[in-house]
């Protein structure tokens, strides 16, 4: 007797509008600040900038200079506090959350986030595909 899946063929279909929806859920932002993640063709490494913030009491992220939001399409016109460089995305997360000095990040989900969006930047440098952070 053949073995069979025991998966249908449609039981991933739903996982697309399912991560929709979990996209729009509220989330708390991380106060010790937000990663811009990039992609650097050339040497072949993803690129993850950390900028700092601070959170108002509506829950948005404010320049800490200003005193003004943060907008996610605005450009960025500061130096990032810190740059983080590597090959893989393993690598790069182990320099986020095992590496020396202070840790940049102070959630859990932001962290699970970096992961996610990592791991797909990781898949666009290796088929030098575009990549655009969620």
């Amino acid at each position: 007797m053949a073995l069979t899946s025991i998966i249908d063929d449609d039981a991933f279909n739903h996982i697309p509008l399912l991560d929709e929806k979990l996209s729009k859920r509220f989330i708390s932002l991380d106060p010790s600040g937000y990663f811009i993640i990039k992609l650097d063709h050339l040497s072949k490494e993803l690129v993850v900038e950390h900028y700092s913030n601070d959170i108002d009491d509506l829950g948005r992220a404010i320049d800490k200079e200003t005193g003004k939001p943060i907008g996610c399409r605005e450009a960025r016109t500061k130096a990032p506090t810190k740059v983080f460089r590597g090959s893989s995305a393993k690598e790069v997360g182990i320099k986020l959350t095992e590496g020396e000095g202070p840790l940049l990040l102070s959630r859990l989900d932001h962290a699970l986030y970096l992961g996610r969006e990592l791991q797909k930047a990781q898949a666009c440098l290796e088929n030098t595909k575009h990549y655009v952070q969620d």
